[in-house]
Formats: C-alpha cells, structure tokens, sequence
C-alpha cells in the first residue's frame, strides 16, 4: 500500500528547494504540473478526503500554489461521484490514475458559459475567470447553461479540444504559480457521453443536498492551504532563525534561539498553527462522514458540515494572514532580502484569503450558535 504522505514529503522537498526563485520568475506552472503527474498523487481515490486533504497541505507548505492546483484536482474529480452517473465517474477515476491526468474546473458563480445544441451534441461558448489549473490541466469538469432549456449540465472536456484558450490574465500579487487566471469557450464541440449530469434547476430540489457538498468541500480544501502557509512559513523562519539571526543585545544570550523575546513569540505562532490544524482536521473529518452518507444525507447533517467547515475557515484565515506577516519579528532585518523570499507566504496567503469573505463565514458560524440556523446552499457555503 503507498505511503502517500512519504509521496507527497518528497514532493514537497522538491518544490521547496527552489520555491522563492520560481515564485520571482512567475512562469506558468507547466513544470509544476509535470512534477504532480510523476508523482503519482493524482491517483490518491478522489473520495479519501481524509488523505487528499492531507497529502495538499504537505504539498502546500512547501509551495502553496502547487498544493492548491493538487487540492483542487481531487475535487473536481471527486465531484463527478456526486452525480448518479457511477458508469462514467468509474471510468474518469480509472482514467485518471492510469493516466495521471491533472483536473482543473471551470465553474465559478457570476460569469456563465453556455450550450448551443449542434447535431447530437453542443458548442460551449464563454469567458470563465479564475480558473485555477486550468491552463495546466489535462481534463476539465466544465458547468454550463443549455440555450433552449436553461438546464445547468456538468460536462468532462479534455483541455485538448479545439477552442479553448487561456490568455495570460494572471498577474496577481500571490498564489503566481498556481495558473489562476481566465479560460474562453469559442464553439467547444463536445459529444453527449461528456455530459455526466444535470444539476438541479431550484436549490429546494432534494438532490442539492449531496450536490452541494462540492461547496463546503472546496472551502474545506482552502482551509487545508491556509494552515498549510501558514506551516510552511513557520518552518521557514525558524530555521532562518536557527541558521543566521542574531540575538538582540538586552536579550543576555548569545543565540537569537534563545532570545526570550524570540522564545515567547515562536511558542505564540506555533500554537496557533497547530490550533488550526487540528481544527482544519476536524472539519475534514465532518465532509467524510457527510459524504459517506450518500444520499442518505439531510439537509441538517449537510448545514451542520458547513458550520464546521466555516468555523475552520475563519480560524485558519486569521492564523494564516497573522502568522505569515508575524514572522518577520523573529527573523529579523536581513530576511527581508528578496533572495529569501519570505514575502511568498504572506502574499500568498493575503490573496488565497480573498478568495470569499470570511466574513460570511463567521456570520454562519454565529447564526447556528445564536438561532440553529444552517448555511444556505451557495457556490461558497
């Protein structure tokens, strides 16, 4: 049986090695993603979230970008699963570990493709932002809307298929090699076997129950890489700290890791990351026991995953956003030198973090504790 989090320690040594030069270089992840598929990790069963959510956050703390490319590939991939199409999600799967094939999605809220019927099948048209992987990817899990019905299809493309473009829009300040930015659809053919399902056309249809999972569950993942960053920067500094920083001289020691200033300040962060880890942990814990309900899952085990994912997300966004910019006291004047590339970990995190407003998120949190009211099925709760 492999060992996948020895897998995915190797892995993350690899990108460690040079994470601050290719971070300053910016190339698109192409690299990256060919490290991913030699790995073998794309293989991980998509529905062990228990191992994919940890085998990310090990990547992730080594180069965030990466871990979050990682992260969501077993989501999308397992998101087929959610849909009563067992025949075609078997085959993806089996494809897919074969092949180590690398998933992207293409299915943000707010920005719509659409479905033209042509012949047996469809064109897909649009613009779609935000789009993490998808430059890089193998295969895409596409959403679109049916012109002539309004029905909402999920779709299996492989990136492949002649109109799809990915123009450089990604320049943002973090998260630079994670190949976040647009994807266009100019009259994608696509066969009626891609169509692996149809999502529900009112969010009170029983079937958004298990469906919506695939929301909490990519929350989930983000507060895996915000720990994660978090980690990665502690580990970073400490042994910054340990190999060249200086004691200040009121301190009364000849070591800056004996420094109390620096003691106190390290044994602060530390308990916080590890906090929320185990939280983090926890929450992952909840989105194995929703999905292993099947369709068995009510609304209220459902609402109750999504608190425990929030109250996970809020933590870890705070300790992530802290922690990276917090560093820098304990290291010292001579880590700001852009050859360290410390500064990674708190651009990272400033802008993973921005992904939806947190928050939202304590607001859930609240309204469950002060009313027993349960998230509302959003593409973000």
């Amino acid at each position: 049986m492999t060992d996948w989090l020895a897998v995915a320690d190797e892995l993350a040594e690899t990108l460690r090695a040079d994470a601050a030069d290719r971070d300053r270089a910016g190339a698109p992840p192409v690299r990256e993603a060919e490290l991913l598929r030699a790995s073998g990790l794309l293989a991980i069963p998509p529905d062990d979230h228990v191992t994919t959510h940890a085998v990310s956050r090990v990547v992730a703390a080594a180069d965030a970008s990466v871990g979050h490319v990682l992260g969501y590939h077993f989501l999308h991939l397992w998101r087929f699963g959610l849909f009563e199409n067992p025949v075609a999600t078997q085959r993806i799967w089996r494809e897919t570990a074969e092949e180590d094939l690398l998933w992207a999605g293409v299915s943000n809220p707010g920005d719509a493709l659409t479905l033209t019927t042509a012949g047996d099948g469809f064109l897909i048209n649009g613009r779609r932002v935000f789009a993490t992987g998808a430059a890089v990817a193998d295969r895409l899990i596409v959403n679109a809307t049916r012109v002539d019905t309004g029905e909402r299809l999920t779709i299996d493309v492989p990136t492949a298929t002649a109109g799809i473009s990915h123009p450089p829009d990604w320049d943002n300040m973090g998260q630079r090699l994670s190949a976040s930015g647009s994807v266009v659809f100019d009259d994608v053919r696509v066969g009626p076997e891609q169509v692996i399902g149809t999502l529900p056309a009112e969010d009170d249809d029983p079937k958004w129950v298990r469906l919506s999972l695939s929301a909490l569950a990519y929350q989930s993942m983000l507060t895996q890489v915000c720990v994660a960053l978090a980690e990665g920067a502690l580990a970073q500094a400490a042994d910054y700290t340990r190999r060249f920083s200086r004691p200040w001289p009121l301190s009364g020691v000849d070591r800056a890791e004996r420094d109390p200033h620096v003691l106190a300040g390290y044994g602060e962060l530390l308990a916080d990351v590890r906090a929320a880890g185990l939280l983090a942990d926890h929450a992952v814990v909840a989105l194995r026991d929703a999905d292993g309900r099947g369709a068995a899952l009510t609304a209220r085990q459902r609402g109750e995953t999504g608190v425990a994912i929030s109250a996970a997300k809020v933590v870890a966004t705070r300790v992530a956003n802290h922690t990276t910019a917090k560093v820098f006291e304990y290291t010292g004047a001579r880590s700001t030198g852009a050859g360290h590339g410390f500064d990674r970990f708190w651009r990272n995190a400033r802008t993973l973090t921005l992904h939806d407003p947190v928050a939202y998120k304590a607001r859930e949190v609240g309204a469950h504790f002060l009313s027993g009211d349960l998230p509302p099925y959003t593409s973000y709760s």
